[in-house]
């Protein structure tokens, strides 16, 4: 630990310690301060050059013993621990008349910090003249691609985040990450007939993030291949989703194993614990220790250390994503999956969840589909997470006998979670690219509502 991540920890103890003076039996205090540098590209002109600094303090208090504890949680934007004290009175203050909670709580015990190394902060930091050559190199392969007549522009950043948590049983613990990013949006055509596409790479470290050149030239080549799309005709086929897309679908599976949502009663998957949810083979995984995982962490927002765990193994569901308040809910044990912001209470989300790959090529994946439609771009957000039903605009490609064919857009795809997970094979693709990750994957019987 540095000295700047002793002198956080310092600080959010004697903010702990104010909570206890002002009547707080229990309470923690979360630091996020961040410096980011971020540079926007359009046209070979520099439209934006922007660094900023955050800074924000969370303490979160309980008052009250045993089966009812009162909760309320403050914010600041100030380091000054002059301030302390009355920012503790707030908030406990506020504790003592909001309704009792029988499942709230600190964590009992909390585990401490891992012990193996994440690899979570990369010591480079680039300069603005680095982050313009990116996004140069990036636009400028974009518009190189004959078909692309504009750009919406390429973007570079970077960022420092430091996160520190401390609480009144005895946790104390800090980690910093860095990301790297660039993207690129292309258009080709013209006036009604135009059509965009976008690349884009997000890495922990530099030298992990992919070539700004083939990223915008990946970018002008897609928007090319979706001029002059057709609306097909309604039908019943199946429906292969690239792994840009195909993640969503992993999205809509931790929605459903989150915890609150099972307390609450509003997930499909609620009497679903041990049962099979997908095809046998099928694993999904769940790993904050995954080495420069970009949603790796040493501890959750509870100060709980994460473990990698199958939640879905050979097709069967095997656990929740839970924080302790979900975890008590249940009458079960924290996942460690807590997420936590300055402004707000812990809650349950995944960190860097996958599914596994299959063991054939895309190309073998769909080539015994006489007609299908391959999806590369989803739209809006028409998912039921109490019924699973699912229906969401889409763009993309026809399949005829094995092979992409015409582009499409103007069209719906429609099923339900719960049947789309059972039907769903995967390809041999993976990349861990984006924190939710898939490969390439095919869903028998979707709907396609079309012309």
């Amino acid at each position: 630990m540095n000295a700047g991540d002793a002198g956080h920890l310092e600080r959010l103890q004697g903010l702990v310690a104010a909570a206890r003076k002002a009547g707080a039996d229990a309470a923690d205090a979360l630091l996020i301060a961040s410096a980011s540098l971020a540079v926007q590209r359009r046209l070979g002109k520099i439209e934006q050059l922007e660094r900023s600094e955050e800074f924000g303090l969370g303490l979160r208090v309980l008052v009250g013993q045993g089966g009812g504890l009162r909760q309320a949680i403050v914010s600041t934007t100030s380091a000054d621990p002059a301030g302390f004290a009355a920012l503790a009175e707030r908030a406990v203050a506020m504790a003592k008349v909001v309704p009792e909670d029988p499942y709230i709580g600190l964590a009992a015990a909390p585990d401490g910090l891992l012990a193996v190394a994440l690899e979570l902060e990369d010591p480079t930091e680039p300069g603005a003249e680095a982050l313009i050559e990116r996004t140069a190199a990036a636009e400028d392969a974009a518009l190189a691609v004959p078909g692309v007549t504009n750009s919406e522009g390429a973007e570079a950043g970077w960022s420092r985040t430091t996160y520190a948590l401390a609480g009144s049983n005895g946790f104390a613990g800090a980690y910093r990450r860095t990301t790297h990013s660039i993207s690129a949006t292309a258009l080709a055509g013209s006036g009604t007939g135009m059509e965009r596409d976008y690349d884009y790479s997000t890495a922990i470290h530099m030298a992990d993030l992919r070539d700004p050149a083939a990223l915008g030239r990946r970018a002008g080549e897609q928007a090319v291949r979706r001029l002059n799309p057709r609306r097909p005709a309604t039908a019943r086929i199946p429906v292969v989703f690239d792994p840009r897309v195909a993640g969503s679908l992993l999205g809509h599976l931790a929605g459903a194993i989150n915890g609150a949502a099972v307390a609450r009663g509003t997930s499909f998957l609620k009497d679903r614990m041990g049962q099979r949810v997908m095809a046998a083979g099928m694993t999904v995984f769940d790993d904050p220790t995954r080495r420069r995982g970009l949603r790796s962490r040493p501890f959750d927002g509870e100060g709980m250390k994460g473990e990698r765990r199958a939640v879905v193994e050979d097709g069967v569901l095997t656990t929740w994503l839970l924080d302790w308040r979900s975890a008590r809910q249940l009458g079960m044990a924290s996942t460690g999956h807590a997420g936590r912001s300055t402004g707000g209470p812990p809650g349950p989300g995944p960190t860097n969840l996958w599914l596994a790959a299959g063991s054939v090529t895309p190309a073998a994946l769909m080539a015994d589909i006489r007609e299908g439609l391959y999806v590369t771009e989803l739209i809006g957000m028409g998912v039921n997470g109490v019924t699973g039903d699912y229906s969401r605009g889409a763009a993309g490609f026809m399949i005829r006998g094995g092979a992409l064919a015409e582009p499409v857009s103007e069209i719906t795809i429609a099923g339900n979670l719960a049947e789309m997970l059972l039907h769903l094979t995967p390809a041999d693709d993976l990349e861990f690219r984006r924190g939710t990750d898939s490969p390439t994957v095919r869903i028998e019987g979707l709907t396609l509502a079309g012309a």
